[in-house]
């Protein structure tokens, strides 16, 4: 007499399920853009002519108190070129932004764009409020 296999014994391989999961998260995590931000929150000035810049990459903040930020954490101005060199051999294609509040002093401002230049962004722009 032969035994049955009982139904209750079915066992799905749920391992071709796993396999689509992980090919997703993978491909998810590849395709997506990663937002970069300067570490703290300015108040930009408003200009009529202000435009959306895609390629932003090195984000640079200077507040009001004239603290310079960069990916994230404060730093001196003279080590601003030391900094924005690095972030460049990261990704040579990006651009600077540099996001001054309103009141901050424009030395700092021309100051921060000169580090730029000098380390060797060509694309430098200064981050405005649509009006």
């Amino acid at each position: 007499m032969r035994k049955r296999r009982n139904d209750s014994e079915a066992v799905v391989d749920m391992t071709p399920m796993l396999d689509i999961v992980f090919i997703m998260l993978i491909f998810f995590i590849v395709t997506a853009s990663f937002v970069k931000e300067s570490g703290i929150s300015v108040n930009s000035p408003s200009a009529a002519t202000a435009q959306t810049q895609d390629k932003g990459n090195i984000m640079i903040a200077i507040n009001e108190a004239g603290e310079v930020w960069i990916d994230g954490r404060m730093t001196d101005i003279r080590a601003l070129k030391a900094n924005v060199t690095r972030l460049k051999a990261l990704n040579p294609e990006g651009a600077v932004i540099i996001q001054a509040d309103a009141s901050a002093k424009v030395h700092l401002l021309v100051e921060a764009m000169d580090q730029a230049r000098q380390a060797g962004v060509e694309n430098v722009s200064i981050a405005a409020r649509r009006k």
